[in-house]
């Protein structure tokens, strides 16, 4: 009988940046933004932030952190204001800056 050694894949690398193409352009004086992108967040920026509030990608939460993240950088207000959908397709990026690298291989293999 022959051996297989099984040797995982590695978990995915994360991007320091992901791009979200909003369904619903905000609006502003000097042109319109339909794109944005989010670099991964690093501790300072998370912080008055509750981990467990952004992981159950709660928009209170969601509303302080994009700004801090975000490129071109967005207002809360303009955050707020955004389609659900849009501040849910943020939130699903954000969501995976914050797994580990066992934890998206984890959730990978499901």
């Amino acid at each position: 009988m022959t051996k297989h050694n099984f040797v995982p894949a590695p978990a995915p690398a994360v991007p320091e940046f992901r791009t979200v193409n909003l369904d619903t352009p905000i609006v502003r004086p000097t042109g319109d933004v339909a794109t944005i992108q989010l670099r991964k967040p690093r501790s300072g920026e998370l912080r008055s932030l509750s981990l467990v509030d952004l992981g159950q990608l709660k928009v209170d939460a969601l509303i302080k952190l994009i700004p801090r993240i975000s490129a071109p950088t967005l207002s809360e207000p303009e955050v707020a204001n955004m389609e659900t959908a849009d501040l849910l397709a943020c939130g699903a990026e954000i969501g995976g800056f914050l797994l580990q690298k066992s934890q998206r291989t984890d959730a990978l293999d499901r």
